[in-house]
C-alpha cells in the first residue's frame, strides 16, 4: 500500500510540475504579445494589480531568504518582471493616447488622484515633482548601487572560486567531510558563482527599466498633448491637466513595482555573507551591544535641551533608547553570570569518579606521519600527498568496486621525523622511513648497472633499492631503475595495502549501503537475496572475492548468481566459486597480457586428486589437510615452478579444476599469498591459454607418502 501511495504521489507531483511549466510558458508568450495587442481597461487593471503584488512578493521573499542560492530564479524572474512591466506600460500608453480624457483605467487614475489630488495646477506641479524625485532616487541611488554591487560580487565570487574548491578538497582529504558533502559543497559553490554572474547581467535590466520608464512618461506627456490638442481638439489647459495627470499615474504604476524590484536586487546581492534572514540578522546584530543605546539616548537628551528643537519628541525617544539599552545590558549580565557559574562548576572537584565517555571507534584507515613529513600534507607546500590519496580512493572504487573509507591523516610525535605508519582499525599494517629530499631508485630486477646511494628496501614490494639525489635521477632511470619521490612511495604503499586488506574494510554496514543503493533499480534481485540470506553472509561472499583481488563493482551479476544457487546451498566457498565463474570474462581480462594470452601452470591430475581428498571443513572455510611430507614437497615444487616462470618475466598463475581451486589457494596462502589460482570454468571460451609447465611430485614419492 505504501509503495502505491508513493507512486501516486510521484505521478501527481510530476503532473503538477508539467501544468506549472505549461502555465509559465503561456504566461511568458502572453507578456510578449501584450507589447502588440491592445488590452481592455479591466484586464489592464487586473494585470497592473498582479504586477504590484508580484513585486511585493519578490521583495518579501528576498527579505526572508537566508542565502542567495535559495532564490536562484531571481535573475530570470528579474527579466520576466521587467518585460511584464514594460508591456503594461506600453498597453496603458496606447489606451491613454487613444481615449484621452475618456480613459477609465482605475489603477492609473487611482495613483494619479492620490499623488496629484484635486487642487488644480498646484497639485499637478507637486505630483510631477514627487514623480521626478522618485525616479531620481530609484535611478541614481538604488539602481546604480545595486548594479555596482552585483558587478563586484560577481567578480570576487569568480576570483575566489579556485581557493574555495581547494579548501573543500582539503576538508575531504582530511576526513572532515564525506564525499557526498564535498560534492554538494562544490555544486553549491558553482551555483553561487553562476548566480552572481547572472545577477551581474540581470542588474542591467533594472537600470534599463528605469530609463525606459522615464522615456515612456515623456512620451505620454508630449504625445498626449499632441493627440489631445491636434487630433481630439481639446483646449490646451484641459489637455495639459489630463495627460500630465495620466502620465504621472501611469509612471507611478510602472515605477512603483520597479522600485520594489530594484530594492530586492540590492538586498539579494548585498547579503552575500549572511547566514540568516534579514530580520534575524537585524535583531542579532542590533542587540549585540547594549551600551550604544545609552550613548544614543544621551545624545537625544542634549539635542532636546537646545533651543528650537522639539523636546517633546526627542526626550521620549531618549527614554525609549535608554530602556532598550537597560534590557540588553541585563541580558548580557545574565549570560556572563551563567557562563561564570558553568566555569566554576567545571573546576569544582567532584567526590565521585567522572563518568567515562563512550569509546570512539577506531579509524578504518589512517596514516600517521612524523613531523618531518607534515609538509607533504600542508596546503602551503602543495599538499601533494592529499591529491594522491584522493586519486587512490577514486581508483580503488573503480578497480575493486569498494569505496575506501575516509583516510585520516594525523601527526605522531612518537614516530621518527621521516617515518610514516599505515594503520587499519588502529593496527599497524605498514611502516617505513623516508629520506627527505632524496629519491628512491628501485631495482625491478633488470637494471643494467649499480648506482651509488644509500642501500634500502622498497617498503611496498620488498625490492632492493637505493636513496639517490636529484642529480643521479636521470642516470638511474636510464639504467633501468624505477625512481620515485616521497609522496609516490607512500601512495604506492597505501594502494597495495588497500588491495591486500580490502576485505577487512568491507563491513556489514558497507554491504548494507551497497544493497540499499541497488534496491531502487534492482529491487527484485536484492530482495530475493536478502530474504534468503543475511547481510553477514553476503559480506562473506564479497570478502572472499576481494581476498583474491576480484572486483565487486559488477554487483548485479554477483547478486543474481547468489540468488541462483542460494536455494541449493548457503556454503560460502561454493557461492564464491560460482560467482567467480559468472565473472569469468572480467577475471580473464584481469590476468591476460597485451596479446590477450593467459600463461598458466597446471597441476598433475594425480596431485589434484590427493589435494581434493584432503579437504576438511573448518569454521573459516575449507582447507587442504595434506600429509606433512606431501605438503612440504608440494610447496617446494610450486616454489621451483614460480621461480622458473618469473625468470622469463611472467606472472605466476595456476590453473586447476573447479573442485580443488579453493583448496589449492588455501594450501598456498601462507607461503605464496599473492599467487593467482584459476579454475577451468573461469576461463572464457575465446581466451588464449598458454601452458608454461606442470606442477607435479614424483609418482613413487606420492604413493609412498599416501601409503604411510
Amino acid at each position: 500500500m505504501s509503495d502505491n501511495q508513493g507512486l501516486r504521489g510521484a505521478v501527481l507531483r510530476a503532473f503538477a510540475g508539467q501544468k506549472t511549466d505549461v502555465f509559465v510558458a503561456i504566461g511568458v508568450i502572453f507578456v510578449v504579445m501584450m507589447l502588440l495587442i491592445p488590452l481592455p481597461t479591466v484586464l489592464l487593471d487586473l494585470l497592473m494589480a498582479s504586477n504590484l503584488v508580484l513585486s511585493v512578493m519578490i521583495i518579501l521573499i528576498t527579505l526572508y531568504t537566508k542565502r542567495a542560492l535559495d532564490f536562484s530564479i531571481f535573475p530570470t524572474l528579474l527579466l520576466v518582471t521587467t518585460i511584464f512591466g514594460l508591456a503594461l506600460n506600453v498597453s496603458s500608453t496606447r489606451l491613454i493616447l487613444s481615449r484621452g480624457a475618456e480613459f477609465n483605467g482605475k489603477i492609473v487614475r487611482g495613483f494619479a488622484t492620490f499623488v496629484v489630488g484635486t487642487s488644480g495646477t498646484e497639485g499637478l506641479v507637486i505630483g510631477l515633482i514627487i514623480f521626478i524625485v522618485l525616479i531620481a532616487v530609484q535611478f541614481i541611488v538604488i539602481t546604480k548601487g545595486a548594479t555596482r554591487v552585483a558587478e563586484v560580487a560577481a567578480r570576487f565570487t569568480l576570483d575566489s572560486l579556485p581557493g574555495k574548491q581547494m579548501a573543500i578538497e582539503a576538508e575531504y582529504n582530511s576526513g572532515a567531510i564525506t564525499e557526498e558533502e564535498a560534492t554538494r559543497k562544490k555544486s553549491d559553490l558553482q551555483k553561487e558563482a553562476d548566480f552572481y554572474g547572472a545577477m551581474d547581467g540581470a542588474s542591467k535590466f533594472v537600470s534599463g527599466n528605469v530609463k525606459i520608464g522615464i522615456l515612456m512618461t515623456v512620451i505620454n506627456i508630449v504625445g498626449g498633448l499632441i493627440v489631445g490638442m491636434m487630433l481630439h481638439g481639446e483646449p490646451a489647459s484641459s489637455a495639459i491637466s489630463t495627460y500630465i495627470t495620466f502620465a504621472i499615474g501611469d509612471g507611478l504604476v510602472s515605477q512603483f513595482p520597479a522600485l520594489f524590484i530594484s530594492t530586492a536586487t540590492g538586498l539579494i546581492v548585498t547579503r552575500a555573507i549572511s547566514d540568516g534572514t534579514f530580520g534575524n540578522d537585524v535583531t542579532k546584530q542590533f542587540a549585540a551591544q547594549g551600551q550604544i543605546y545609552w550613548v544614543g539616548a544621551g545624545f537625544l537628551v542634549v539635542l532636546g535641551l537646545l533651543p528650537g528643537f522639539p523636546w517633546y519628541v526627542l526626550i521620549p525617544m531618549a527614554a525609549l533608547l535608554f530602556y532598550i539599552g537597560f534590557r540588553l545590558r541585563r541580558r548580557e549580565q545574565k549570560v556572563k553570570n551563567f557562563e561564570a557559574m558553568e566555569a566554576e562548576a567545571a573546576q569544582r572537584p567532584s567526590g565521585e569518579p567522572a563518568e567515562m565517555s563512550p569509546i570512539v571507534p577506531l579509524d578504518q584507515l589512517s596514516i600517521e606521519l612524523g613531523y618531518g613529513l607534515i609538509p607533504l600534507v600542508d596546503k602551503d607546500h602543495g599538499a601533494e600527498l592529499l591529491d594522491r590519496i584522493t586519486r587512490i580512493r577514486r581508483e580503488s572504487a573503480l578497480e575493486l568496486g569498494l569505496v575506501v573509507p575516509k583516510i585520516r591523516i594525523v601527526d605522531n610525535m612518537r614516530l621518527e621525523p621521516a617515518e610514516y605508519c599505515i594503520k587499519i582499525k588502529g593496527v599497524e599494517v605498514g611502516k617505513a622511513v623516508i629520506r627527505s629530499g632524496l629519491y628512491l631508485a628501485i631495482n625491478p630486477g633488470n637494471a643494467d648497472d649499480e648506482i651509488q646511494g644509500e642501500s634500502a628496501v622498497d617498503p611496498t614490494f620488498g625490492l632492493p633499492a637505493k636513496w639517490i639525489t636529484e642529480e643521479d635521477r636521470d642516470r638511474a632511470e636510464r639504467l633501468g631503475y624505477t625512481v620515485v619521490d616521497s609522496p609516490s612511495i607512500i601512495a604506492t604503499h597505501l594502494t597495495e595495502i588497500i588491495k591486500k586488506h580490502a576485505h577487512e574494510m568491507l563491513g556489514r554496514q558497507e554491504v548494507q549501503k551497497i544493497l540499499d543503493s541497488l534496491r531502487s533499480d534492482y529491487s527484485a534481485v536484492v530482495d530475493e537475496v536478502t530474504k534468503a540470506m543475511g547481510t553477514g553472509e553476503v559480506q562473506k561472499v564479497l570478502q572472499g572475492l576481494l581476498v583474491e583481488q576480484v572486483s565487486i563493482r559488477n554487483m548485479v551479476p554477483i547478486l543474481e548468481t547468489i540468488a541462483d544457487y542460494i536455494t541449493v546451498t548457503k556454503d560460502t566457498t561454493f557461492l564464491i566459486e560460482k560467482v567467480r565463474q559468472t565473472l569469468s570474462r572480467q577475471i580473464c581480462l584481469q590476468y591476460a597480457d597485451d596479446d590477450k594470452v593467459i600463461r598458466v601452470l597446471t597441476i598433475q591430475p594425480r596431485l589434484e586428486q590427493i589435494i581434493g581428498e584432503s579437504k576438511i571443513e573448518t569454521a573459516t572455510g575449507v582447507m587442504a589437510a595434506l600429509e606433512p611430507g606431501i605438503q612440504r614437497k608440494w610447496i617446494n615444487s610450486v616454489a621451483n615452478m614460480i621461480r622458473a616462470v618469473e625468470q622469463v618475466g611472467v606472472f605466476p598463475i595456476i590453473l586447476c579444476s573447479e573442485a580443488v581451486r579453493a583448496l589449492v589457494k588455501a594450501s598456498l596462502k601462507r607461503d605464496f599469498p599473492g599467487i593467482v589460482v584459476l579454475s577451468v570454468p573461469e576461463v572464457v571460451s575465446n581466451a588464449n591459454i598458454e601452458t608454461l609447465g606442470e606442477i607435479s611430485l614424483e609418482e613413487s614419492n606420492i604413493e609412498q607418502e599416501v601409503s604411510q
